[in-house]
């Protein structure tokens, strides 16, 4: 859905500079380019000289894998904001530090003492930082305590997401992100609507009643602790919907406004909520309800200090299976918990600094230390963030030699293809083209940056690792020209008919303006791409 402009993003303070920095990878190498393509330069140069990219700082840089060297760089070593591409490096690091069979485990544990099937003392729902808790995993844990024969607590249920510390958004996260589904609170006790792992928001569905009547607003959780303000009409059959929910900034109050047509489908919403641990204990003790357990006191917070037994227990799936809607789907909240959870599992503590110290710490035992770029958060989000276009090759070179990369790169979004599950960001890009089911790459796009970083197989067979970073444009969104190096890589030089003059090497979809189609800019594209705002 499209956001006012209001609601874009704004550039950051000069002061953003004195946050944390970590290590991110290499720098690249002066290289010629590899015989086995000698246009490739004069292609690529000619493609970046195009007019939209006036004014932008872009940085590429293309290896062979085969040999390792570059065959080809264009500002390799500027730092450059990196948006959804850091995925690939926190994604990566995760399945090194973690490894792809890692599970997280959410556990039902008891306190005080039993007697028949009264519990005197409280249920506590200890959060083990899963991304993927949906509200069927807690309709199965309350199934469990109540086959465990408990039919009444007297005590509360505590909801505990003490695993990860008490800051629930990242540095340089802008504050009017907030509201929308990408930018979720990040908690070691969370839930999301469905199996795209979509944390920490509530389902709003709005159905048309009569014309002239409100229309009804319903939520998923229903235990959602969410209040409305305002309301949504229903309008006339065939006119336009302009129905729109917002919640107000820190508080669970949903803003009601628009309309939908009588007689239309239902128009549905994600909005996230304060306060997940809660929210998720919320979700648990209406389980209870359905499955005939009693909570005499409500839902609270726990310390993350009780002493308490285990119940029961949720394992989610292998960490390698969370990878398609991470990468696919860019799920922002995905990389943050991946990166809290290096910092638990690997130094103690479940924050952003100490697993950015983790990232940092698998990129220099692979070679990938120098030069220093910043990283503050795992998905990109942040505008803190800075790599650079041989930083994220040389993680691409390094994760092609791991034992885990085959599910690795299936996981990245695949070129052209329609699939949601396949193509994720890429599934409208490059259709029809050598690319086409041949690209697998990372996007990353906010207002002002639009980037891609993956993997190609030119017509001879060498598997080429490519990056784009194209930063600070003001005008047209380059896309264009991104998907034109991909393209070029993916179907080689062109080759001109016999006696005639060499063809044109650039993609047709940059002639004869020059000029990308105008896009509105977005604050974060990827969301609208998947209608996920």
């Amino acid at each position: 859905m499209p956001l006012p402009a209001r609601l874009h993003r704004r550039t950051l303070p000069l002061a953003a500079v004195a946050l944390a920095v970590s290590v991110l990878a290499g720098s690249a190498q002066a290289d010629t380019p590899s015989p086995a393509d000698p246009t490739l330069a004069a292609d690529l140069d000619a493609i970046l000289a195009n007019p939209v990219m006036a004014g932008d700082e872009t940085g590429v840089q293309v290896v062979d894998l085969g040999s390792g060297k570059v065959v080809y760089q264009h500002q390799a070593d500027a730092y450059l904001t990196p948006a959804s591409t850091m995925k690939t490096i926190t994604s990566a690091a995760a399945l090194d530090l973690l490894g792809p069979d890692y599970e997280f485990t959410t556990e039902v544990r008891t306190t005080g003492t039993r007697k028949g099937s009264v519990l005197n003392g409280d249920l506590v729902l200890k959060g083990g930082g899963d991304p993927s808790l949906l509200p069927q995993d807690l309709e199965d844990l309350a199934a469990k305590v109540a086959a465990a024969g408990i039919t009444k607590v007297n005590g509360r249920v505590l909801a505990d997401g003490s695993r990860y510390d008490n800051v629930p958004l990242g540095q340089g996260w802008a504050w009017d992100d907030e509201p929308y589904s990408y930018s979720p609170q990040i908690s070691g006790l969370t839930i999301a609507t469905d199996s795209e792992y979509v944390m920490d928001t509530v389902k709003v569905t709005v159905t048309p009643g009569k014309e002239g009547e409100a229309a009804k607003v319903s939520l998923f959780p229903a235990e959602a602790p969410m209040k409305f303000s305002g309301q949504i009409t229903t309008g006339a059959a065939g006119s336009a919907q302009s129905a729109d929910v917002q919640r107000e900034r820190a508080l669970n109050v949903l803003a009601l406004t628009g309309s939908v047509p009588a007689g239309g489908a239902p128009a549905s919403f994600l909005a996230t909520v304060e306060d997940p641990t809660r929210y998720t204990g919320q979700v648990f003790a209406g389980a209870l309800a359905r499955h005939g357990v009693t909570v005499g006191k409500g839902v609270t917070a726990a310390t993350g200090r009780e002493t308490s037994k285990a119940l029961a227990g949720h394992d989610s799936r292998p960490l390698a299976e969370l990878m398609p809607p991470l990468l696919k789907l860019s799920n922002n909240g995905i990389a943050e918990h991946l990166t809290k959870e290096m910092g638990k599992v690997k130094g103690g503590q479940g924050s952003w600094a100490a697993g950015v110290n983790q990232v940092g710490g698998f990129l220099k035992a692979n070679g990938l230390a120098d030069p220093a770029g910043r990283q503050v958060d795992g998905s990109g989000l942040s505008r803190y963030d800075l790599v650079t276009a041989g930083k994220m090759t040389g993680l691409l070179k390094v994760a092609a030699g791991k034992p885990w990369f085959k599910s690795w790169y299936d996981a990245l979004p695949i070129a052209g293809n329609p699939a949601r599950m396949v193509g994720g960001t890429l599934a409208a890009r490059m259709q029809g083209t050598a690319a086409t089911n041949n690209v697998h790459a990372k996007t990353g796009s906010m207002s002002g940056v639009d980037n891609i970083s993956g993997y190609a197989t030119a017509p001879d067979g060498r598997k080429l690792a490519f990056t784009v970073l194209v930063n600070n444009y003001a005008g047209p969104r380059p896309r264009a020209v991104l998907d034109a190096i991909a393209v070029r890589l993916a179907a080689g030089p062109a080759k001109a008919p016999s006696g005639k003059a060499p063809a044109q090497r650039i993609a047709p979809e940059l002639a004869p303006s020059g000029r990308s189609a105008e896009v509105p800019t977005t604050r974060w594209e990827e969301c609208e791409t998947l209608g996920r705002c």
